[in-house]
């Protein structure tokens, strides 16, 4: 009669353990996300601040090695294998000289969670003033 208990509990731990697939994961996206076409406008001679105007701020900028800029990404997709990008800008007296990595490689996919924030469909969101001036047009009380 014990079998009978068990079997009914076994049979239900395996089906649960099974459901671990099931859960969502997401992807996760760190570090600097650079857009192609900003990779692409580097130039030879650029000062410090105009790339960083242009890219941001790099992720390893270290005081050592003051005239080596860092620029690095990681895109873990759910279920897939974690890519991995680095672009390393190279001053000489405040100019860049030369750049080096795997964005120039992979520029289409370095931008490609921006694309992705940039679909067409989404709505901007309103200013608060602008949401007023609706209502007081349509002669909503309460404004």
């Amino acid at each position: 009669m014990t079998v009978y208990r068990i079997l009914p509990a076994l049979l239900a731990c395996l089906i649960v353990s099974a459901c671990g697939s099931l859960v969502y994961k997401q992807d996760i996206q760190q570090g600097n996300v650079l857009d192609s076409k900003d990779v692409s406008r580097l130039e030879p001679g650029m000062t410090k601040r105009q790339v960083k105007v242009l890219l941001g701020t790099p992720s390893i900028s270290s005081p050592f090695h003051e005239e080596r800029w860092d620029y690095m990404n990681t895109l873990a997709k759910r279920g897939g294998k974690t890519r991995k990008r680095i672009l390393t800008l190279y001053f000489d007296d405040d100019a860049l000289q030369s750049i080096e990595g795997s964005y120039l490689d992979e520029a289409d996919i370095a931008g490609e969670a921006l694309d992705e924030l940039r679909k067409s469909g989404d709505t901007p969101v309103q200013d608060l003033e602008s949401l007023r001036d609706e209502d007081r047009s349509r002669g909503t009380p309460g404004s």
